[in-house]
């Protein structure tokens, strides 16, 4: 049997969804927080020669965010020179229309006043300027208001010191020998994020090439430096140290740290007062002063640094109805340079540079629209939020309501994953407080009273029980469901339990408390 291969063309038709770059860029510049935007528009400013950041003026105001037919959502200006009228830009649109450009008389006055600039600066005798002016600033005269400029030691941006920093200061300021020295740095340096030695003794003398002795009497000296209780080689002995710092090593404190620290944990406070033969109340003063001390010596000298949160979205209450505004002031205000365009419209440039500019410009543009349709997105997305949740905004997290995505994306006719990314990582002012836009969706719990109730709502009811609560009886997860259960709103206890570390809240059996 022969096979017999044909060659042969077949015209098919077909739909393919395909993700161009302006798409990518638009999706991308829609999920980002205001602050890595920020980042992402400086970036393209310093590598697009079109783009410039434009000053606000004192008399400009934060846009109302009125939506399609009000201002522009985004603050951009955008200049360009009128070409002759036969000519027309590189999308084929006519340059002279009024939509993009700025008005000819202020255009030509620029242009003049910088042609004016770059002349002068041309002519200036750069070698004849420096023989005769002095660059010593101390020695100027200086007017009242370029003095109160200057920057101050108060305005410097400064690093707050690491733990291992802290730590080499003390040791370098302390008298010790060349050989000492490198103990003392050998245990610095195995010190954890807490404050912790966690290299036994054997393990640094190997390393250094001493003996264990040497190593553990340099560790008794670290161990007197600031914070009390670092280089500490388990908690026992942290909170110990701290104690022997206030001269308290032998008191009452320091023997149920010592001796009952098991039962510490698990708040068994008749029992430590039996076991060491003292009232209770004296037991409970003692063990009160055991939870001042810090388990966590390194804690304010660690390396992370705070994260600043900038709210897209201002909501605020104007006669009976809530505004939504969005946080222009946030973002930099852009405009196509005007020198460029007029490069561009230029005859005698070259066709290569005309090129490139061309390129620019368009990127110019894209960056621009999908900014602006980002926050249109963003403001219809808040917009929607407010109408669902204007209870929660009169009177607090107890009146969140259930929402989903699919409720916002029917009711703005958007795609939920439009939504998601519109919401990710966006936060609100509010008159409750600054909230991420995705808190205000959660999920429901059927109520016997017929109404669904938020999840959040539930969390805000546990927090308060649980804020309210009897330091010496704390309530149980099955006791928060019978007082939830009266509230009619019927939930398991593990539900109960799941939303109790939600809240980073410990079990009953850890949260008791000396009276």
């Amino acid at each position: 049997m022969a096979f017999e291969t044909k060659l042969g063309q077949e015209l098919r038709l077909r739909q393919q969804l395909v993700m161009t770059p302006q798409l990518q860029q638009a999706i991308k510049i829609l999920q980002l927080p205001v602050v890595e935007l920020e980042a992402m528009i400086q970036s393209e400013v310093e590598q697009n020669p079109i783009l410039e950041i434009a000053e606000r003026g004192p008399e400009e105001s934060m846009s109302n965010g009125a939506g399609a037919e009000g201002a522009s959502l985004l603050s951009v200006e955008q200049q360009s020179e009128a070409p002759p009228a036969d000519s027309r830009n590189f999308d084929g649109e006519n340059a002279n229309e009024p939509a993009e450009a700025a008005p000819i008389a202020t255009e030509v006055k620029e242009s003049v006043s910088e042609l004016r600039e770059l002349d002068r600066i041309d002519r200036i005798d750069w070698s004849d300027y420096l023989e005769n002016y002095s660059n010593n600033w101390s020695g100027a005269n200086y007017a009242e208001d370029q003095e109160e400029r200057r920057l101050t030691l108060e305005n410097t941006l400064t690093r707050r010191a690491s733990l291992e920093e802290h730590l080499m200061w003390q040791l370098r300021l302390s008298d010790l020998t060349e050989a000492q020295r490198r103990i003392g740095e050998a245990i610095i340096y195995n010190l954890n994020d807490d404050g912790y030695l966690e290299a036994s003794l054997d393990e640094l003398a190997a390393q250094i090439g001493c003996e264990a002795a040497q190593v553990e009497e340099m560790l008794v000296r670290i161990q007197r430096f600031d914070p009390p209780g670092v280089a500490s080689r388990n908690l026992q002995e942290c909170l110990l140290n701290q104690l022997r710092v206030y001269g308290m090593e032998e008191s009452l404190a320091a023997r149920i740290i010592r001796d009952h620290l098991n039962l510490l944990e698990k708040h068994r406070y008749p029992e430590i007062a039996k076991l060491q033969g003292v009232d209770l109340g004296i037991a409970n003063q003692a063990i009160r002063i055991v939870s001042l001390l810090e388990p966590k010596p390194g804690r304010d000298y660690g390396d992370a640094k705070p994260v600043y949160v900038v709210p897209d979205v201002l909501i605020r209450k104007q006669a009976d109805e809530y505004v939504v505004t969005l946080n222009e002031d946030a973002l930099p205000r852009l405009r196509l340079s005007s020198y460029y365009q007029r490069v561009l419209h230029d005859r005698q440039a070259g066709e290569e540079t005309r090129k490139y500019l061309q390129e620019r410009l368009r990127s110019a543009r894209w960056l621009v629209k999908s900014i602006y349709q980002r926050q249109q997105t963003i403001y219809r997305v808040a917009s929607s939020i407010v109408r669902f949740q204007r209870d929660f905004f009169e009177r607090g997290i107890a009146f969140l309501k259930p929402l989903v995505l699919r409720d916002i994306a029917n009711d703005i006719n958007m795609h939920e994953s439009t939504i998601s990314r519109a919401t990710a990582n966006k936060y609100a002012d509010t008159p409750q407080g600054i909230f991420e836009l995705k808190f205000f969706f959660t999920s429901s719990v059927k109520a016997t009273s017929g109404e669904d109730v938020s999840a959040e709502t539930i969390k805000e009811r546990i927090r308060q029980l649980v804020a309210g609560e009897p330091h010496g009886e704390p309530l149980s997860d099955q006791a928060i469901v019978e007082i939830l259960r009266r509230e009619q709103v019927n939930i398991a206890r593990r539900t109960v339990a799941k939303y109790r570390q939600a809240l980073s809240i410990l079990p009953s059996a850890k949260r008791r408390r000396p009276e």
